[in-house]
């Protein structure tokens, strides 16, 4: 994928940027992995709202890999979305 890039990656820390995502994407990313208990942190920084990418750092507990972390929580915002979807399709 092109407009992900990995920036750092450690054992249990991981930052990554995305091109053309906003706000509100890394938000509802970070609010599904922080209920994830073997999440430390994650945070994420858009330097300039126009012009900047956002960056999210994972920081998992020992035993845990970021990558493991991130693949389940876009597994489970992904979930959600298509919950909520089928919600507005069925009351319109």
């Amino acid at each position: 994928m092109e407009n992900f890039k990995i920036i750092d990656d450690k054992t249990l820390e991981l930052t990554f940027e995305v091109e053309d995502e906003s706000h509100g994407v890394f938000n509802a990313l970070r609010h599904v992995l922080m209920q994830d208990p073997d999440v430390e942190y994650a945070v994420y920084n858009i330097d300039h709202p126009l012009t900047g990418k956002p960056q999210m750092t994972i920081k998992t507990k020992r035993g845990k890999r970021p990558r493991s972390v991130l693949k389940k929580a876009a597994e489970e915002l992904q979930k959600e979305s298509s919950e909520f979807k089928q919600l507005i399709d069925e009351a319109l």
